[in-house]
């Protein structure tokens, strides 16, 4: 099937991007969750306004993105959030979390879509999450996890 990405997907492309996937991954999964539209000859307008909306979000050069690296790398991120007596978590770390939490400390603003946890944050203490600033340029940011 053919699709038209609304948002970037990892491992497919970005958004305004035209993509062949099989019916069931867009039927069941990129379309319900409006990471993606059917590709349609009407549809083909709107993929130069989507790719204009992605060119204003997006870091445009290398040059960039290294400013903001060294801006991530530079801060010091702490997250409050609930936890046990064990120190295991009610839930996990969001990149949504991390991406306020970021922001809190006086970091850059950055986009929870861009944030990539490993595996899921669930107890206290210290993490590394890396961010992709650009298809080049990615940053590794270390959070301290903390106890509400």
């Amino acid at each position: 099937m053919k699709i038209i990405l609304t948002h970037e997907v990892s491992g497919l492309g970005a958004a305004g991007d035209v993509v062949d996937v099989k019916d069931g991954y867009a039927r069941n999964y990129l379309i319900p969750r409006k990471f993606a539209i059917r590709w349609t000859k009407g549809g083909e307008k709107d993929v130069e306004q989507i790719r204009r909306a992605r060119k204003i979000h997006e870091i445009q050069t290398i040059e960039q993105a290294n400013a903001v690296k060294a801006q991530l790398e530079g801060v010091k991120v702490r997250l409050a959030v609930r936890s046990g007596d064990a120190g295991r978590l009610f839930g996990s770390v969001t990149p949504a979390d991390v991406a306020s939490a970021i922001k809190a400390a006086g970091g850059p603003e950055v986009d929870k879509r861009r944030i990539e946890l490993g595996t899921p944050i669930k107890t206290l203490g210290a993490h590394e999450t890396s961010v992709r600033l650009h298809p080049e340029v990615a940053a590794k940011v270390n959070i301290e996890v903390v106890a509400a």
